[in-house]
């Protein structure tokens, strides 16, 4: 099962999911994750709900959450608590394609990155999908 964070969590969920089907694999279980509204910093700013959308199942299986980039890891939480209300997974993985490494507020890790970036907490991490590329500034 594949679970893409909106919303920018999707465009790389989007690449695996291609990528997948092009070598063969056909039933992938593949949804798309909003948890707004499950974050904690809701109150500080107006945020604009994405939609949710995972029309199976996830009880007892194995979830793989797909994010841009990992930084504070309160995303994350986030969407572990929005992912409960689908059902109790077996086991949830974390893939993400920056892994903003010490950075972290919490004790999250990802299972599968792309790259790690030592940055510091001043500089951002932004992946522009339309160039394809990731900017450290």
């Amino acid at each position: 099962m594949l679970i893409g964070l909106q919303p920018r969590g999707i465009f790389l969920a989007n690449k695996i999911v291609r990528h997948l089907q092009e070598i063969g694999y056909k039933n992938i279980s593949y949804g798309k994750l909003d948890i707004t509204f499950y974050r904690d910093d809701i109150r500080k700013e107006l945020h604009i709900a994405n939609q949710t959308d995972i029309s199976f199942s996830i009880e007892d299986k194995k979830v793989i959450l797909i994010d841009d980039v990992l930084y504070t890891g309160r995303t994350i939480r986030a969407a572990l608590d929005a992912l409960l209300a689908f059902g109790r997974p077996q086991k949830v993985e974390l893939c993400v394609l920056i892994d903003r490494r010490f950075s972290r507020q919490l004790p999250i890790q990802p299972d599968y990155y792309g790259k790690a970036i030592d940055s510091v907490i001043s500089q951002k991490v932004k992946v522009d999908w339309e160039k394809e590329e990731v900017i450290l500034f």
